[in-house]
């Protein structure tokens, strides 16, 4: 008896060209490269030129994964964007992205849950394809996070970074979970009484404006691994597995502490964990995808691996997905 699936076919990325390293802040508010090394592990962060918007990068990444798994853009059947940072209140960023690539049949909608947007987005479209909505589906990360920042609030201007990250979803009959290439299963949870810890102080049914992020740092650090880690374990625990028995870790690349923290607490060694960190800085929903990439086209990830993706971000929101590759 076979059941339908879905499996991680190509994967694609897109970082703007700017880059702006730690020096480069120190000249623009106080601080400097050892505080923000020290703090967070970050050394640079890609910026969006000034005609760059999120679509744009996030085309440029479905492009990339299209052509890594050898597909057309008729191909796929429906488009998932995750962003915090869309183009325009409305229409969604994810049909700028359909248009661009000329497709006209399916639909495409983006999905909101800031850092852990592709967790949710890659829980959505294999959920979308296992009830036979598409046989094909392109999930993308996308963020401009330089819009949102206040560039003279140190605590939070040096976490954040630009890019865009896809992967492309496809069908499959498969008869053992565990054992062939699927997205195995995915465990997503979310808090609202913490919403004011990692917020956006704007937004057009409220003050009519964009807003900056705001965030209370220390705060969001003691939640996170704890959270991140109960839903790490539960994953692994749900299907009767061990930390041992991970290939690899690809986590939301918020904070190196973070990062560590977590791996430690749930016993993931640390040559197993995929850290773009320091480069990127956090992309937020793109993180993962931008991760991934990076590891799987070093060779690190090899097929028949097992791998683990995690994410937290405002609202709160987090969550995890187990994906053989």
């Amino acid at each position: 008896m076979t059941e339908t699936r879905s499996a991680v076919v190509g994967c694609g990325a897109y970082l703007p060209s700017k880059i702006l390293t730690n020096a480069d802040l120190a000249r623009m508010v106080n601080t400097s490269d050892e505080w923000i090394t020290e703090r967070t592990g970050i050394k640079s962060r890609h910026i969006a030129a000034e005609n760059e918007k999120t679509s744009d990068l996030a085309i440029a990444a479905a492009r990339d994964a299209l052509q890594d798994a050898g597909l057309k853009p008729s191909d796929i059947d429906f488009i998932v964007v995750a962003t915090s940072t869309p183009d325009l209140t409305f229409p969604a960023t994810a049909t700028t992205v359909q248009a661009a690539l000329g497709i006209t049949h399916g639909f495409a909608f983006d999905l909101q849950a800031v850092c852990s947007g592709f967790a949710y987005a890659l829980t959505a479209a294999d959920s979308f394809i296992r009830a036979g909505h598409g046989k094909r589906a392109l999930v993308i990360g996308a963020e401009t996070f330089s819009r949102i920042l206040d560039w003279e609030d140190r605590t939070t201007c040096v976490l954040f970074g630009d890019g865009a990250g896809a992967v492309i979803l496809e069908a499959c009959q498969i008869k053992d979970q565990m054992r062939e290439r699927c997205v195995i299963g995915s465990l997503l949870r979310s808090d609202g009484r913490h919403r004011d810890k990692l917020f956006v102080d704007g937004g057009p049914s409220s003050t009519q404006t964009v807003g900056h992020l705001r965030m209370h740092g220390k705060e969001v650090f003691r939640f996170a691994v704890n959270a991140i880690a109960e839903v790490v374990e539960s994953t692994i625990a749900k299907y009767k597995l061990t930390p041992k028995d991970i290939d690899w870790f690809v986590p939301h690349q918020a904070n190196k502490r973070i990062l560590d923290g977590t791996a430690k607490k749930v016993g993931i060694a640390p040559e197993k964990v995929v850290v773009t960190l320091d480069r990127h800085g956090n992309t937020s929903a793109a993180s993962i995808p931008l991760a991934l990439v990076t590891a799987v086209r070093d060779g690190r990830i090899k097929r028949g691996d097992l791998v683990l993706f995690e994410a937290m971000g405002g609202g709160f929101t987090w969550g995890a997905n187990l994906v053989r590759w």
